[in-house]
């Protein structure tokens, strides 16, 4: 089935007093590394945490009232599963909600706190997706896909009808994308309204079903998926945003992990917004390559629903990726003063010591020695050169860890 703008129009207009508008922030920092403006369309400040209320809500204001007395079931890592459960509040259905576990605790407690039943099922969304639609065959409940529907696809269309309007002159817009629902949506919309505007998904490279999918002409299952980006590792494009993202799409573009936890990163000190890794995919992209997007460039920040814990790994990632973070283990005499001495070697480069353990036990390690593990803080790849650089000219005997 083939979705219209009026049919895209019509649920703009049925968002109108659910949805917020999302500001469209001006990127000075990457539109340098591009070449022309490039705008942040901040998705991820968007009730529920991202844009995924607008889908939800479309679909299930569309039900009637003998549908919505069975409830609504739904399957999701978090973000759709908050945008169904705020949306199934407001149009008063009963929500029940399928995560994979291990899904973030953020997104599990905000789902329940908008009054969702959260399940846990299998170790994917997809098989998350089993257990719902199973549910739905057993109580009657209406299964609210995350991606795979005509009216979730048309609701997820108004974030690019939103970025024609709010940047009317752009020429690129680039978004992360899982099963394809929003990508798909957003690229029908701009099509029919501006068909020489661009527009480029983005998928983690250990989640990406659709270059594959593109290639043999139909949805393609991955056998497995790795990837921070929780939101968009989805093993199977939808078939309804699969033939939309065909038809209208430029391209499907792939980022490393490193890439997104740098983008994440980037975002927090630059832009001062909190991003999920699926909603840093755009910037990654666009750090990855900034010349093979014409801008102005708009970037789709499309969640920021982030568990602390994950941040703060993500955090550390993404600086290491950027040679701000360096672990080592350095082997010093075992004397008085020894360790002084390698901090002051340390200190005389301006690297920031954050931790140190001292390790005297070890097969390997003679008997008048001893290890030392050091987690570093540099301010890039040319201060990391000259840190290990004074070590070994030191003649400190000294590994890197992997990973």
């Amino acid at each position: 089935m083939d979705l219209t703008l009026d049919e895209v129009k019509a649920a703009r207009e049925l968002l109108h007093d659910v949805v917020r508008p999302t500001p469209l922030e001006d990127s000075r920092w990457l539109g340098a590394k591009v070449g022309g403006p490039v705008y942040l369309k901040c998705e991820n400040l968007q009730r529920a945490g991202s844009f995924k209320i607008r889908g939800a809500y479309v679909r299930i204001a569309r039900l009637t009232a003998e549908e919505r007395a069975y409830g609504v079931v739904a399957a999701s890592a978090g973000n759709h599963a908050q945008g169904v459960a705020l949306a199934a509040s407001m149009l008063g259905a009963r929500a029940t909600v399928f995560m994979p576990e291990g899904a973030a605790i953020v997104k599990e407690k905000a789902t329940q706190a908008y009054g969702a039943d959260v399940r846990f099922a299998g170790a994917t969304v997809d098989e998350a997706l089993l257990a719902a639609r199973a549910f739905a065959a057993e109580t009657g409940a209406v299964f609210i896909h995350p991606f795979d529907h005509p009216d979730v696809v048309a609701g997820q269309a108004t974030v690019g009808t939103e970025i024609l309007e709010q940047c009317p002159d752009a020429r690129t817009i680039i978004v992360g994308t899982g099963g394809g629902g929003l990508l798909a949506g957003m690229s029908l919309a701009v099509h029919h309204q501006r068909p020489d505007v661009r527009v480029v998904g983005v998928q983690a490279e250990g989640a990406a079903a659709f270059p594959a999918s593109l290639k043999a002409g139909a949805p393609v299952s991955l056998d497995r998926l790795s990837t921070m980006a929780d939101g968009i590792a989805v093993g199977r494009p939808g078939e309804i945003p699969f033939d939309l993202v065909r038809k209208y799409v430029s391209g499907v573009v792939t980022v490393s992990e490193e890439s997104l936890s740098q983008a994440l990163v980037s975002l927090l000190e630059r832009a001062k917004q909190v991003v999920e890794p699926a909603g840093a995919a755009a910037v990654a992209a666009l750090l990855e390559d900034p010349g093979a997007y014409e801008p102005p460039v708009v970037a789709v920040l499309s969640g920021g629903n982030i568990d602390p814990l994950l941040l703060m790994r993500v955090i550390r990632h993404g600086m290491a990726a950027a040679a701000r973070y360096l672990s080592i283990r350095v082997r010093v005499p075992d004397a008085p003063g020894a360790l002084a001495q390698l901090l002051g070697e340390l200190a005389s480069v301006d690297a920031n010591v954050l931790d140190v353990v001292h390790e005297r036990t070890g097969a390997s390690l003679p008997i008048d020695q001893v290890e030392v593990s050091l987690q570093l803080e540099t301010r890039g790849p040319e201060h990391r050169a000259r840190v290990l650089a004074r070590l070994r000219q030191a003649e400190y005997p000294l590994s890197i860890p992997e990973g």
